[in-house]
């Protein structure tokens, strides 16, 4: 092929893109509309998943030792617990801290009665997860350890956070899946109706003897640029309401502050722009490709 005819038919591609004012605009709006639904359930569900992993990242094992431990001995604990792939921190708490925290929460100024810790042998790990759904596997392990007294957890925590988690998956998969049939269904009822119209202008150019690319090209150069425009636009408009309705939150629920952790503008979109660019690219692609395939046998 010449580089005429390639720039022949980008020029092609453009000229339809700018002459059917009234498909262009379906077409864009049609991309638009199912990206803009897919950032939103995008960003919730992305902000909601971060919310449960910083609750996920308070879930600790609180391991106790054998009374009268060696230093040593305990050192050697530690070791083997890091050496874990699911654990993410292991930070010693020592008895007489262990007394403070409780005696601030529990006792109150009544602490200063007592000559001697009540919780002298309360010296533990306080073992932080990387994902709780595999508390009860890491739990097990530590148990068989020597050395170690007692292992608390939190079960129903760990667990509850975990299904949240699957739960959160299979929502979001299934909400991807269904935005994107709907989107190629309703890409190529657009396609068609705007193809079917110059239904003659292709029969023509078979008649007179126009290869299958050199017919198919502008349209799918012309179906490449409206679902470019058609994936910047819900991008744009993403990007100032969520920017606007987290600070707002932020403002008139300041006392919810520590609990909901936005992630940022910049989080959600690295990830959203180069997948909604190559959603809404491949769906004009892919939406004008398959459409002029059926009006070229002539």
């Amino acid at each position: 092929m010449k580089i005429s005819t390639l720039f022949y038919c980008i020029w092609q591609g453009i000229r339809n893109f700018f002459r059917n004012k009234w498909f262009t605009l379906l077409s864009i709006a049609t991309i638009a509309t199912c990206l803009f639904l897919f950032g939103v359930f995008y960003s919730v569900l992305e902000n909601f998943r971060n919310i449960v992993h910083t609750a996920e990242e308070d879930v600790s094992v609180v391991v106790f030792f054998e009374n009268g431990i060696e230093k040593a001995e305990r050192d050697n604990i530690e070791q083997k617990i890091r050496r874990r792939t699911e654990v993410r921190d292991v930070v010693f708490v020592s008895a007489e801290q262990a007394w403070e925290e409780f005696s601030k929460d529990y006792v109150g100024d009544s602490a200063v009665t007592f000559t001697e810790n009540p919780l002298e042998n309360s010296a533990n790990f306080q073992v932080y997860l990387r994902d709780v759904s595999q508390q009860s596997a890491l739990v097990t392990y530590i148990e068989s350890l020597p050395g170690v007294r007692d292992v608390r957890r939190s079960e129903l925590v760990a667990d509850t956070l975990a299904g949240v988690n699957s739960l959160i998956g299979y929502i979001s998969l299934g909400i991807i899946i269904l935005l994107l049939v709907v989107s190629v269904f309703m890409i190529n009822n657009t396609v068609t109706v705007g193809i079917s119209v110059r239904k003659e202008e292709i029969n023509i150019m078979k008649y007179v003897g126009a290869t299958d690319f050199f017919v198919r090209s502008p349209f799918v150069i012309e179906g490449i640029l409206i679902g470019l425009i058609g994936s910047v636009i819900p991008l744009g408009i993403i990007y100032y309401i969520y920017n606007n309705v987290t600070d707002y939150i932020a403002n008139k629920f300041a006392i919810l502050k520590s609990m909901l952790t936005f992630l940022s503008v910049q989080e959600i979109f690295q990830t959203l722009v180069p997948v909604s660019v190559v959603v809404g690219v491949g769906l004009g692609f892919i939406g004008s490709y398959v459409t002029v395939k059926r009006h070229l046998h002539v």
